[in-house]
């Protein structure tokens, strides 16, 4: 198994999902080694939540879950790109296609996304 260098953010990794299809960012989260090693696993994506210091399943409760396609390490075996598809077409909690809807201009920020309803 390919081994990721847990040890400088605290035992976590910054993992970027993107949509396999169109490239899109979806999401930046981070891994723990078990988060890590479930995906592996499962071919889902896991990841851990720093505020509610666990580890979950994407898509869990909402059914939007990641499908791994393809996984991409950086140079430094610190940091994950995983291309997945996207279950249910949403990836951002707040019902938002990407956790990346907003754009700034000038000092505020416009809604740039679809949100499921």
């Amino acid at each position: 198994m390919i081994e990721l260098d847990f040890s400088k953010l605290g035992g976590l990794v910054p993992a970027i999902a993107q949509d396999d299809r169109t490239g899109e960012v979806l999401m930046v989260a981070f891994m723990n080694k078990e988060a890590w090693e479930r995906t592996l696993q499962t071919g889902i994506v896991h990841y851990f939540s720093r505020t509610r210091n666990e580890l979950w399943k994407k898509g869990e409760t909402s059914g939007n879950v990641q499908l791994v396609k393809e996984i991409r390490i950086d140079c430094d075996n610190d940091a994950v790109l995983i291309k997945v598809h996207q279950v249910g077409d949403v990836a951002c909690h707040t019902g938002y296609r990407s956790c990346f809807y907003r754009v700034l201009e000038g000092s505020s920020l416009k809604i740039d996304g679809w949100k499921k309803e």
